[in-house]
């Protein structure tokens, strides 16, 4: 069971923070070099052959990390009712006053989770899942001073959410990054969290494995795996290694009883660097490749040539992409992109989720045994053809639908393949008939009455055609097609 590490209960801010030392630090620029101390204490080390030297410390980094690690403290106000008592024919039936004891309750939910500093100034990088739907957003300082927090912007695609707090004129401690490419299994880690609200926490580990691309935890399946003991409440905490620099924010663990056991996931810090340089920029924008891929099997790389399974296989390329005007073909092989190797499909869209929108790039491809390298332009996705949003009305299930003209910009906001076309499903307003039948934005409309559908004209079209009455209807979630009987 893989389960995110929020804290979904309401916890005291006091006793969260109640064992968090008041420790201040001089202020470390988010992109200058760690102290010479703590370079020093990374040097490689041969392994311990005594008990003298398993007694070494990891204080220095701690010293250096913890300060720029807090807490996120969420709150939300939620109205809540018996599900017969919502229904106003239930409650005309029974005459019950719609403002009287029964009426909706409102109550409070709380959250507790954690964040890095990673500029200065008062940026800090968290978890989307840790802010949820939050009204209010307090960060509580390691030295346990409180601010209230703004959100910069948040990637549900990517879990990761990026806040701002206003320290004044105070450069508050701050965490750099560092290249999440260059660790690897066996490194010594470090995370550091708020687990089950007792205060700030270090626990130590190794680094367990790379690029899990199995875990589907967000669009972008791309994991450094550790073993360091992370738990409820350390969701948007820092894992770093003992250079004292922000490798992951710890994400989600496997678990069987809702604790750890040493199976934890951290999102790597190149894509947390992207993300976090797009909402504090001129916003977040990713590449696109303008492909279909499939990831090489066993079976393909000996019709391939290839001496083991890697790489991602070219099936399809879209006109005028930034593939094709690169020169990309069907049946090419992407083994690395930018230098940095593409083991397979979930690989390929992490690295170009880590790429500028602008520029160009190396993509190494083999094909006919051959290797070569192709420079590939670095762009957005087009809004072509325009998605012309708009919301069905009605009476009929569709009704508080909002749709629109799938384009690969489209696609990439609702996280779907960006070679997809026709008109999907952007919203869907809370309590309408279209929310009642189990619509999901990320839905892509096939047919409707027995007629196919290719635009939002069309849609609309065969919804004002149509005798009243129930229609069938056909959508295309996930890749599986499912056909149902609706009212109308």
């Amino acid at each position: 069971m893989i389960r995110k590490l929020t804290l979904p209960f309401a916890v005291l801010l006091a006793a969260a923070c109640a064992d968090a030392p008041a420790m201040r630090a001089a202020p470390v620029p988010a992109n200058d070099p760690p102290p010479a101390a703590v370079i020093e204490l990374a040097q490689a080390q041969p392994v311990p052959a005594t008990r003298a030297e398993l007694a070494a410390t990891f204080a220095p980094v701690v010293r250096l990390a913890a300060p720029a690690v807090v807490n996120v403290l969420t709150r939300r106000t939620v109205r809540t009712q018996p599900p017969m008592l919502a229904d106003p024919f239930f409650r005309r039936f029974f005459g019950l006053d719609p403002d009287g004891p029964f009426a909706p309750q409102e109550r409070v939910q709380t959250s507790l989770g954690s964040g890095v500093i990673v500029d200065p100034s008062g940026v800090i990088v968290t978890n989307n899942h840790v802010i949820g739907e939050a009204d209010e957003i307090t960060v509580v300082l390691a030295d346990r001073r409180e601010f209230a927090a703004r959100i910069l912007g948040r990637d549900p695609r990517t879990d990761l959410a990026v806040l701002r707090i206003d320290p004044g004129r105070e450069r508050l401690p701050a965490l750099a990054f560092r290249d999440s490419d260059e660790v690897e299994v066996g490194d010594v880690v470090l995370a550091i969290g708020n687990p089950f609200g007792v205060g700030q926490t270090v626990t130590q580990g190794i680094v367990s494995a790379l690029a899990r691309t199995g875990v589907g935890i967000t669009d972008f399946r791309f994991f450094i795996q550790t073993d360091a003991a992370i738990n409820p409440g350390n969701s948007g905490g820092a894992l770093v290694t003992t250079d004292g620099r922000l490798i992951g924010i710890n994400t989600a663990i496997f678990t069987r009883g809702g604790g750890s056991i040493g199976i934890g996931f951290a999102i790597p810090s190149n894509m947390v660097r992207a993300v976090v340089a797009g909402f504090t920029g001129a916003g977040l924008a990713r590449p696109w490749l303008g492909v279909r891929v499939d990831t090489v099997t066993a079976e393909m790389a000996g019709a391939l040539g290839l001496s083991r399974p890697t790489g991602a296989i070219v099936a399809q390329v879209a006109p005028n992409s930034p593939a094709a005007r690169a020169g990309l073909r069907r049946g090419d092989v992407i083994t690395a992109l930018d230098g940095r190797p593409v083991e397979d499909a979930e690989a390929l869209r992490y690295r170009m989720a880590t790429q500028p929108a602008r520029g160009a790039t190396r993509l190494t491809v083999l094909r006919g045994g051959r290797e070569m390298v192709l420079s590939l332009p670095l762009e957005p996705p087009p809004e072509d053809p325009p998605r012309q949003a708009t919301t069905v009305r009605g009476n009929h299930a569709l009704a508080g639908a909002e749709i629109g003209n799938l384009s690969p910009a489209l696609a990439d906001e609702l996280g779907l393949d960006l070679l997809e076309t026709g008109v999907a499903v952007i919203d869907v307003r809370e309590g309408s008939p279209a929310a009642r039948v189990g619509l999901r934005p990320g839905d892509i409309i096939l047919r409707i009455a027995g007629r196919d559908v290719r635009s939002v004209r069309d849609v609309l079209a065969v919804m004002e055609a149509r005798r009243p009455g129930p229609f069938r209807m056909a959508i295309r979630r996930e890749g599986r097609v499912m056909e149902a009987t609706l009212a109308g």
